[in-house]
């Protein structure tokens, strides 16, 4: 008899799904590892398994349909896909940014860019970038009715934006040419520390493109220098909304209508490699902005427009390459999260200028995820999963408590000034650094598998990025100088710092121990070589570790901490925990690395310089 696939039930012989079974199950394992007891709760046991963000939201291992109920695609609040259904599908604008102070290179480069896949061009003028006087020639033979174009001058913004809007009125191109001017005084001084602007010319420059250049934006809103600073998502997203109220109250108090004030801001927010959190931060802004436009009673449907960018702070410039997986991972959660606009920075942006190689990369990257991918074929892809849904809106949550904490203090000029931005900036990197420092926050080819005989691409040196405001952090940075030592000692010396690993017991037993030592050591750049405790004199290291099991610690750890201390060891470690003689310190999971890696570099004759 055959049975209609209708009336097909596949679930029907499996016993239905429930919580408290989950929980028996996660119990019986983490009471194996040690983690529960037999008398520990079931409503207890989901809490082993929770993380907290650094915003304080809960990373729970499990979410159900009781978690959310997500809404439809193009409507208000907005987190999910802008686009209503039955309006088709389309990418996103595969947007290039150029930094090369030459105008030759730079024009060689955006004419290669908008003729293999980049849809928009995003240029560094002044001192950081290409000099403003160069741009026209910078954008010679491109056509500013077909590809926006986005400046990023800091403080030579107006002498920019008068050249670009000559430009585009010599081509003849005022009613359609597109892209942002760039005016953001408020995020300058985060990032310079330098006056507090007078906003009055970002009106001026606001209602000039309202008046002569209707598809063009004026202010750019850019969140990256919070994240830049350290700060966590919500910390970017609340601060980014500050600044774009401040911006249309400005706009508004100079004449401009509402929506005229909505419509000319565009707002710059960076994605990293936590794929579920980039993705719940563009929905999550979206949310923000739409409640922003209620209250000022703009017209429905006003959305947030919204340039992503991978992340500076997660860059590495040891073991570059891998910067191609980040960037991916984070290229993906823009166009997962609806960005309108996505830039993904060149794997060897760390390393100076990027050359053509990279910079095809970067481009590459977003093509393969638009055209082989077909991730623009689907409307809001994370828009249902649980996960995504209830981490978008705790993280709206979260960003705007700090958002009204920003108001209360007289808005985003105000807390700049009065350091209630930078401090709580600090206190988070202080808690993300403390976490890659104990490696439960890891970098791959930096404080996890780093690479020490690898030969960096050598690159032309990129000009100073702008300082003296919020600090400018980078995650590997610690890790990097450390090894940035070891290259010194290296080229001084001809030989690393060397660290010899005490072998007891055969191999199946300290090879587990003897893995995660070298990679810790190895991670400050520091060379390592294992053998018996006996083999340790003719090492040539002075300094030790020992790697076994503890059952074979408790039997032979101190006979061979007293071998090495009698051959030589200035210094004994061990790796794992227990109290033995002779044994001077520990490296264990979730020790503080970098620390270890410095006094090591000390006990080593390294210098600090």
């Amino acid at each position: 008899m055959t049975v209609p696939p209708e009336e097909l039930d596949l679930a029907a012989a499996f016993p239905p799904a429930e919580r408290d079974r989950w929980r028996e199950l996660v119990k019986g394992v983490l009471r194996k590892s040690g983690a529960a007891a037999d008398d520990t709760p079931l409503d207890e046991i989901e809490g082993f398994l929770t993380r907290d963000s650094y915003d304080g939201v809960p990373i729970a291992a499990l979410y159900t349909r009781d978690d959310t109920a997500p809404g439809r695609p193009g409507l208000a609040p907005y987190v999910r896909e802008v686009r209503p259904e039955g309006e088709g599908l389309a990418g996103w604008d595969v947007r290039q940014r150029h930094v090369h102070p030459d105008p030759a290179v730079t024009r060689e480069a955006i004419l290669a860019d908008l003729e293999n896949g980049a849809t928009s061009v995003w240029l560094t003028l002044g001192a950081a970038g290409l000099p403003v006087a160069a741009l026209p020639e910078a954008l010679r033979g491109v056509f500013l009715n077909l590809a926006p174009v986005v400046l990023d001058a800091g403080g030579d913004t107006t002498e920019a934006a008068e050249t670009f809007l000559a430009l585009a009125k010599e081509q003849g191109h005022a009613a359609e040419v597109s892209g942002n001017l760039g005016a953001d005084p408020l995020g300058l001084r985060a990032r310079t520390g330098g006056p507090d602007w007078e906003l009055g010319w970002v009106a001026e420059l606001a209602a000039r493109c309202v008046r002569e250049f209707p598809k063009l934006r004026a202010v750019t809103v850019d969140g990256t220098v919070y994240h830049d600073a350290g700060g966590s998502d919500a910390e970017e997203l609340g601060a980014a909304v500050a600044a774009g109220v401040a911006y249309l109250r400005v706009l508004t108090e100079a004449g401009l209508a509402v929506d005229e004030a909505f419509g000319q801001l565009e707002f710059r927010l960076a994605v990293n490699a936590d794929q579920f959190l980039s993705i719940a931060k563009l929905r999550a802004a979206r949310r923000l902005w739409q409640r922003v436009a209620e209250v000022s009673g703009a017209a429905d449907g006003t959305v947030m427009k919204i340039h992503a960018v991978t992340s500076s702070a997660m860059m590495t410039r040891r073991d570059p390459w891998v910067n191609m997986l980040r960037t991916t991972v984070a290229a993906f959660a823009a166009g997962v999260g609806g960005a309108d606009a996505v830039t993904v920075q060149p794997f060897d942006a760390r390393l100076g200028l990027p050359d053509d190689f990279s910079r095809r990369i970067a481009r590459n990257t977003q093509t393969l995820l638009l055209e082989e991918s077909s991730l623009a074929r689907v409307v809001d892809p994370a828009g249902g999963s649980w996960y995504v849904e209830r981490l978008t809106e705790e993280l709206a949550q979260a960003a705007w408590t700090w958002f009204t904490e920003i108001e209360k203090a007289g808005g985003l000029n105000a807390a700049l000034g009065s350091g209630l931005i930078a401090d709580r900036l600090a206190a988070t990197w202080a808690r993300r650094r403390k976490d890659i420092a104990r490696r439960k926050a890891p970098l791959t080819g930096v404080s996890e598998f780093p690479n020490l005989n690898e030969k960096l691409p050598v690159r032309s040196p990129a000009p100073e990025e702008p300082d003296g405001g919020l600090e400018l952090v980078r995650y590997a940075q610690d890790f990097e100088t450390l090894r940035d030592r070891s290259d010194a000692h290296a080229e001084a010396t001809g030989a690393r710092p060397k660290v010899f690993l005490a072998t007891l017991g055969p191999i199946a037993v300290h090879t587990a121990r003897v893995s995660f030592a070298a990679n810790l050591f190895q991670a400050g750049g520091v060379e390592t070589v294992s053998g018996t405790p006996e083999e340790f004199a003719s090492s040539g290291a002075t300094v030790a570790c020992i790697c076994s099991s503890d059952k074979v610690y408790a039997e032979r750890a101190e006979d061979a901490a007293r071998t090495l201390k009698d051959a030589g060891a200035i210094k004994v470690w061990l790796a794992g925990k227990g109290s033995y003689d002779g044994v001077d310190a520990h490296v264990f999971a979730g020790c503080d690395a970098v620390e270890v890696l410095e006094t090591t570099l000390h006990d080593l004759g390294v210098s600090s310089r």
